[in-house]
């Protein structure tokens, strides 16, 4: 995540950037920071969270969308990108200056990276739970089988979760499916860590 050219854009030049780019931008009160960039690993696991998913979705009336959907999140407009997004029923579309958004996400995907983990955790998070649908939110690290997982409880408080291993196995609530991690890390080569052997 890296800020390009020094400069206040106003809401309209912002989208014009976006919609005339290959590269993803995000919106913060005038400054616009480029999204892309991901690694292999990072791709390995999107790419295996999707496949994982759809197959598994199969019946239920959900669809996972990549990471070029655009969101619409009320507390940070007008939208914010995620690496995967489930969607059940019809999916809801906004348009702002012929830009799609998704009106009605279920379960928002996060695969963490170094330079926007703290984002992904805190503000970005923050901003989500503002959409009226949201109700499942999944923290993917690349460097080691990790994820983290939020589910919305009545009254809007989140029970968090982590689950750890290529063992192991995470329920997703909103949708009723379970997902291997050893299918979420498919091919996915982890470094050692310094100190350990």
């Amino acid at each position: 995540m890296s800020t390009i050219p020094k400069r206040r854009y106003t809401l309209e030049q912002y989208i014009e950037l976006d919609k005339n780019s290959a590269e993803r931008y995000e919106y913060f009160d005038g400054v616009v920071v480029d999204m892309a960039g991901g690694s292999l690993n990072h791709n390995r696991i999107t790419r295996n969270i999707m496949h994982s998913l759809e197959n598994k979705l199969v019946g239920h009336g959900c669809a996972v969308l990549p990471s070029d959907m655009r969101i619409k999140v009320p507390k940070a407009f007008p939208y914010r990108y995620s690496d995967a997004v489930v969607v059940c029923g019809e999916p809801i579309i906004e348009e702002i200056q012929g830009q799609e958004m998704l009106i009605n996400p279920l379960v928002i995907i996060e695969v963490l990276s170094p330079n926007t983990e703290a984002y992904d955790r805190g503000a970005k998070f923050s901003a989500y739970q503002s959409i009226a649908s949201f109700q499942e939110y999944l923290l993917i690290a690349q460097e080691r089988p990790h994820i983290t997982q939020y589910v919305r409880q009545p009254g809007g408080k989140w029970l968090r979760s982590e689950v750890e291993g290529l063992e192991e196995t995470l329920k997703l609530e909103s949708v009723d499916c379970t997902l291997a991690l050893s299918e979420v890390y498919r091919q996915v080569h982890f470094q050692p860590v310094e100190g350990l052997s």
